[in-house]
C-alpha cells in the first residue's frame, strides 16, 4: 500500500468516506509522431478536461497527445503490457507504483464533497461535473483530481507525497463534520 500499512487505509465522516484505493493500475499512453489515435479497450481517448471510463477501465486527458489509463481492480498486472497491445506504436509507461489514489464519497449529496473540495482546490466546482478530469495543486503537492460521478472524486498524486495527501484529506473532511455539528 503506498500509505506503508498492510491493509488501505479508510476513514469515515457523517458526510463523507475516504478510502485508499490499492487495486487502481496506471499507465501513460502518448501518441508518437504519425501514430493513428487507438480505442484502448474500446474507449475513445477524451479530450482536455475530461475522462471516460466503461467496464473497470478509464481514461483522462494529461497533455496533448497524452492520456493516462485506469484499470480497476488490475493493480498486480503487468497493465502498460496490455495497454501497449491495445495501442500499436504509442509510447506506453508503466504508472502504478508512482501514484496514490485517494477516493472520496460523500453519503448526503454533493454538498458535503464539493465543500471538501471548494477548501483544498481551486477548481469551478460548477463546471466540473461528472466526467471531468484536471490537473491541480493541493496544498504543495500536484496531482490529478476525478469527478467519477456527483458523489464520488478521486484524487491521484505521487506515491512520494502519499501520506502527506491522506493527512489534508482527512484533516479537511474533520474540520468539515466539526463545523457542521
Amino acid at each position: 500500500m503506498a500509505l506503508g500499512a498492510e491493509k488501505p487505509r479508510s476513514a469515515s465522516f457523517a458526510t463523507l468516506e475516504i478510502r485508499e484505493n490499492e487495486n487502481l493500475a496506471l499507465a501513460s499512453l502518448a501518441l508518437r509522431r504519425e501514430t493513428v489515435e487507438p480505442q484502448p479497450f474500446g474507449l475513445n481517448l477524451p479530450g482536455p478536461g475530461c475522462w471516460v471510463a466503461d467496464n473497470e477501465v478509464a481514461v483522462f486527458w494529461t497533455g496533448p497527445d497524452q492520456w493516462m489509463i485506469e484499470a480497476q481492480g488490475r493493480y498486480e498486472e503487468d497493465f502498460a503490457a496490455n495497454l501497449k497491445e491495445q495501442a500499436t506504436g504509442c509510447a506506453v509507461t508503466e504508472q502504478t507504483g508512482g501514484w496514490v489514489a485517494v477516493e472520496i464519497m460523500s453519503v448526503a449529496g454533493t454538498e458535503p464533497i464539493e465543500a471538501l473540495l471548494a477548501k483544498l482546490i481551486n477548481i469551478d466546482l460548477a463546471d466540473f461535473g461528472p466526467g471531468r478530469a484536471t490537473r491541480t495543486v493541493l496544498e504543495h503537492m500536484t496531482c490529478f483530481v476525478i469527478r467519477r460521478s456527483e458523489t464520488h472524486f478521486s484524487v491521484l498524486g505521487a506515491r512520494s507525497f502519499a501520506a502527506s495527501l491522506w493527512h489534508v484529506l482527512e484533516i479537511a473532511a474533520k474540520r468539515l463534520e466539526e463545523k457542521a455539528a
